[in-house]
């Protein structure tokens, strides 16, 4: 929305608390210029809004008695959309201010929604987990979230369309865990009981999901978000790599995250233990290796490659080439 938009509509919400509003106040208010708000109550009159200009010492602008806007309408889609935002805003750390007004505009839209949409949102709002702060994130279908956050709150199997990386199409049934926001995608994990394993689904790729009848019980261990990223860094790829890596889990973890790597058995539990500087074994699996040596670099701290070979080559030519700009700075 667009700030004169925004302005536009916060000088009606000021105008619907009622009373007259001197152009001094609203121009103070809004934060613009006498001229300003009368161009802006101009837009409003010409939505059709009855904004009455009143004369005198005191006059100003006023609504005409007895008018309120007209019941807030929003599809599930825009809804969804609307508190997501919201949600997501609030997830990446607001200033006070913002926060407020964050809040404030979610309990407005909330107050205005259908009792059953409100219940279906509030099943999402407790479903979804994030792995990180949030930032830009796709936007999910509307029906295929919110049929899976009400799967997840009261523990129904669901029966979903699933397009694979390969292109394959097929139908899957998921005892689903949680939903995740990772990595700018939304995935749902699970236990798929056809096979017996937990299993992780990308939203983009469902085409349809649909509440099945039963029930299950809640998994005990890791929450969905743990689950996910476990499951990218132990996920089967073209390459395992093995290092062992100085530094404490927190710079360790400022390069190479959980949804990347597993720190194994030399990982410590305490907190106190966390922060201390030793040797801790590495395991990563990925599809590519160029993106390793760079990584480490940035690491900044003393490693051994154990496996693969090629990675070894790979830091020895990405040094080298280091060397070599250095040389002709």
């Amino acid at each position: 929305m667009s700030r004169p938009t925004g302005r536009v509509l916060t000088l009606l919400e000021l105008l619907q608390s009622g009373g007259t509003r001197t152009v001094a106040e609203l121009a103070d208010r809004l934060g613009v210029e006498g001229r300003t708000v009368r161009r802006y109550v101009g837009q409003l009159t010409d939505l059709d809004v009855p904004v009455e200009s009143v004369r005198g010492r005191y006059g100003g602008y006023r609504l005409a008695p007895g008018y309120r806007l007209p019941p807030l309408m929003l599809s599930d889609d825009e809804a969804l959309a609307v508190l997501l935002g919201l949600l997501l805003r609030r997830r990446a750390g607001l200033a006070t201010a913002e926060r407020t007004a964050n809040e404030t505009a979610s309990a407005k839209i909330r107050r205005v929604l259908p009792r059953y949409l409100a219940r279906r949102l509030d099943d999402l709002l407790e479903a979804v987990a994030f792995t990180e702060r949030p930032g830009d994130f796709d936007t999910p279908d509307a029906a295929v979230l919110l049929t899976l956050a009400d799967a997840v709150r009261h523990r129904r199997p669901v029966a979903l369309r699933y397009t694979a990386r390969d292109g394959r199409r097929g139908d899957r049934t998921l005892h689903a865990y949680g939903i995740v926001a990772h990595s700018g995608r939304w995935y749902v994990t699970g236990h798929d009981p056809g096979i017996g394993e937990d299993r992780t689904f990308r939203l983009d790729r469902i085409a349809d999901a649909r509440i099945l009848p039963g029930s299950f019980e809640a998994p005990t261990g890791p929450g969905p978000a743990q689950r996910l990223l476990s499951g990218f860094a132990t996920a089967g790829y073209r390459h395992e790599v093995t290092l062992r890596i100085h530094g404490t889990v927190e710079q360790i973890r400022a390069r190479l995250p959980a949804g990347v790597a597993v720190l194994r058995e030399d990982e410590p539990a305490a907190d106190q233990d966390r922060a201390a500087e030793r040797w801790r074994r590495v395991e990563v699996r990925a599809e590519r290796l160029d993106w390793l040596p760079p990584a480490l670099a940035s690491l900044d701290r003393p490693f051994v490659v154990e496996s693969p070979d090629e990675l070894r080559r790979l830091i020895a030519e990405f040094a080298d080439r280091l060397a070599s700009y250095a040389r002709q700075a």
